[in-house]
């Protein structure tokens, strides 16, 4: 039988042309006799430039803007869409600093509302009234962008924009609060669609599968098509108003067992099994395609939806479990050795498991004539002495066990153990890409996902403890 063609690409419908669509002119800073200073000339030149974009943005805010809400939505939408070109980067770093500080509450009014509201706390409408005053203006500015055609695509873009400038600018993090908090509920998993991807989906939405994988890059349509035959699956979920852009998807293999390396699972060689003969879903890559999203929770739910969809068509399916990389194992080791960070990296361990941590540190040192990053090489792995890969396995179990619970601990088992996700097994040599050896050693895990249990691996995550297998016990 033929194979299918490769998709071509659809071709994007023309943009509607909204009101005000160009970027504000950037004025030019005059240079008088007595100029203030270069920043203040700048920031001057800046709100000059950002004057007509402020005005329609408290016009919106108010009464006539209400009534004429989405025409004028739209003509903030457009110019802010220009602002995030990178000529007019300094344009949009002032206009956060306008948010941050024009469209904050007003003290005087909190205060007054806090003092009546303490003196009268059984009067509903003092209550109220506190609400009203100590919400920032800026989360009604952005619900009432939101209803303008494409405003919840442009605020994601927004927080995109957003969230690379915080380190630079830790005060714009109230603005931040306000929009992850909007976006929280705006993309409630009860309001987003679960679609599966396959080979007749769009081919601009399998164009956003190759370009957003972020696990286990893909390496053009005959890789893609594999990944979309029957022992495969793909899902993502959708939003109404982003239809034909994935906020986030798992791709699944359907195999006679838990998976102990990546390489069977991408190889798009591989030969097709009938699905209906797995006993294991195995999920293998999860990508979020949205950055302005980060920090909204998808991934959980949609790992238990995908679940719950593959049991009702694939009754026979007994486990559901991942095969994930440890992308901090090796930075903590780096961390380990460092006679300066060796405190804060072994933090948290109980004094036995810090002596075998310690010990085992000393042992790979040696193996590797004290160059950790020679783990990054499949040679140094295979030639380790046993003693060696015993150390590396035991160190790869300690830091699962003792550091996921922690701040700064490996960011993939935070989120499979926190999503309620049980400890199942280690894997050396599992993933011998670049990526992998220089991550994680090569080393790999399965977590389990027992439907049953999931909860209660969720709660002991969140008192400390991570639910693991026996088998690992060993180890630690």
């Amino acid at each position: 039988m033929a194979e299918p063609d490769t998709p071509e690409p659809r071709k994007a419908a023309p943009r509607r042309t909204a009101p005000r669509a160009t970027a504000p002119a950037a004025a030019a800073a005059p240079a008088p006799a007595r100029a203030p200073s270069t920043r203040s000339a700048h920031r001057a030149a800046a709100d000059r430039a950002l004057r007509p974009l402020l005005q329609d943005c408290k016009r919106l805010l108010s009464e006539h803007g209400e009534a004429n809400g989405p025409s004028i939505a739209q003509g903030i939408v457009a110019q802010l869409d220009a602002l995030r070109e990178a000529s007019h980067s300094a344009l949009l770093d002032r206009f956060f600093e306008h948010l941050a500080r024009d469209f904050s509450p007003d003290p005087k009014k909190v205060l007054a509302a806090a003092v009546a509201y303490a003196n009268g706390p059984q009067q509903p409408d003092a209550l109220l009234l506190l609400q009203h005053c100590t919400e920032p203006p800026r989360q009604e500015l952005f619900r009432r962008l939101n209803r303008a055609p494409g405003g919840t695509a442009a605020l994601v873009r927004l927080r995109r924009a957003l969230l690379e400038r915080l380190a630079r600018h830790p005060a714009l993090a109230v603005v931040e609060h306000d929009l992850l908090h909007l976006l929280g509920s705006w993309f409630n998993p009860g309001f987003l669609q679960m679609r599966k991807v396959d080979w007749n989906s769009p081919a601009q939405l399998l164009e956003q599968i190759i370009r957003h994988e972020a696990v286990h890059a893909i390496d053009g349509w005959d890789d893609l098509r594999r990944r979309l035959q029957p022992d495969r699956r793909c899902f993502g979920f959708f939003h109404p108003q982003l239809p034909d852009e994935p906020l986030i998807f798992v791709e699944v293999a359907l195999l006679d067992s838990m998976a102990d390396a990546i390489a069977p699972l991408i190889d798009k060689k591989s030969p097709v099994r009938a699905p209906e003969a797995a006993q294991v879903a195995v999920f293998y890559s999860i990508s979020n395609c949205q950055p302005g999203l980060r920090g909204v929770s998808l991934g959980n739910f949609l790992i238990k939806r995908v679940a719950e969809q593959l049991k009702r068509e694939l009754p026979q399916l007994k486990t559901f479990c991942t095969l994930s990389p440890i992308p901090g194992l090796v930075g903590w080791l780096q961390q380990a050795r460092d006679p300066a960070q060796v405190g804060s990296a072994l933090a948290g361990l109980p004094q036995a498991a810090t002596e075998r941590a310690v010990h085992a540190l000393a042992t790979l040192r040696e193996a590797t004539g004290d160059d950790l990053g020679a783990l990054a090489h499949a040679g140094t792995l295979a030639a380790l002495p046993h003693a060696a890969q015993q150390a590396l396995h035991r160190l790869a179990a300690l830091y699962l066990v003792h550091r996921s619970t922690r701040p700064g601990g490996d960011p993939v088992a935070r989120f499979h153990l926190d999503n309620g996700a049980r400890l199942e097994r280690l894997n050396p040599q599992a993933d011998l890409s670049a990526k992998g050896l220089k991550q994680s050693a090569a080393l790999m895990v399965n977590y389990l996902y027992d439907l049953r249990r999931i909860e209660s691996s969720h709660q002991h995550f969140v008192r400390g403890r991570v639910v693991h297998a026996r088998a690992l016990q060993a180890w630690l």
